[in-house]
């Protein structure tokens, strides 16, 4: 997640619930997902586009900087052309940024996409329909290797598709995902580095991109480490299966803050 710079940040409460209209003016990016940020001049991502569709609108929110939605209007297109199903999106950031519902930490500044997994052909949803489907995991329930029954090279070229586009940050995936590609991809294996094993993501990709140009105040992600990540630090995550967490006490989350510079845009 980004690392945010606190000791140039004064940080105030976040409002208590997501305002409806994006921020108007140019793109302006503050801060960093997973410690609190916020966008101005965000865009939407239409409802459907060639090779997508959006899913759960009650429950999700589709804006982000004009050029994550270019970036993923161009893998639809990417993904139709090679001749895959339509993906599913569902998270991208509120319309100002800022905390999501649900407990997001990331997708506050409009760079993160959340986009499915499932390769089955997929009809045009209606309105209902989008509202009720599920996004199918192609991991096993096992959690350490994907669901031979559906897993297909459609998802492998699809991550591929997203890893490749410009400005990718990295794309979190389930671990077994990870492996599953360590084990069959050959060939020009430079894009597995952007590909990293995080919790969950077992029928989506989590795809964060790049601060863009000029957006100083946008917190940058350190970047993934050399390497394919094909080692012994994708095992870490299978160790841990055999040593899950003992329960934690439930605490009161604390709340929610935001960098001073986003009061304008948020309540703006």
């Amino acid at each position: 997640m980004r690392c945010f710079l606190l000791a140039v940040s004064v940080l105030f409460l976040a409002a208590a619930g997501p305002i409806s209209t994006p921020a108007l003016g140019p793109l302006r990016i503050v801060g960093g997902d997973g410690t609190g940020g916020c966008i101005a001049g965000a865009e939407r991502l239409p409802s459907s586009g060639e090779g997508f569709q959006t899913i759960h609108l009650n429950a999700s929110s589709f804006y982000g900087a004009p050029p994550v939605i270019d970036r993923i209007k161009m893998l639809g297109a990417l993904a139709h052309k090679a001749g895959l199903a339509d993906f599913y999106v569902e998270d991208i950031s509120n319309p100002r940024g800022g905390p999501m519902a649900g407990g997001h930490a990331a997708h506050q500044v409009g760079l993160d996409a959340d986009i499915g997994l499932d390769p089955r052909p997929k009809a045009a949803l209606s309105v209902v329909e989008r509202e009720a489907i599920q996004v199918t995991s192609v991991v096993r329930g096992d959690q350490r290797a994907v669901d031979p029954a559906r897993w297909t090279p459609g998802v492998t070229t699809l991550l591929r598709l997203a890893a490749n586009l410009p400005d990718v940050d990295r794309i979190l995936v389930n671990a077994a995902i990870k492996k599953q590609l360590c084990n069959e991809v050959t060939g020009d294996r430079s894009w597995l580095r952007l590909i990293r094993p995080w919790y969950g993501h077992r029928a989506h990709m989590h795809i964060s991109f790049k601060c863009p140009a000029g957006q100083t105040e946008c917190v940058p992600m350190n970047p993934p480490p050399p390497g394919d990540g094909c080692d012994a630090t994708l095992q870490w995550w299978f160790d841990q299966l055999d040593h899950p967490d003992p329960p934690k006490p439930s605490t009161p989350r604390p709340p929610r803050v935001l960098p001073a510079a986003c009061k304008a845009i948020m309540g703006g």
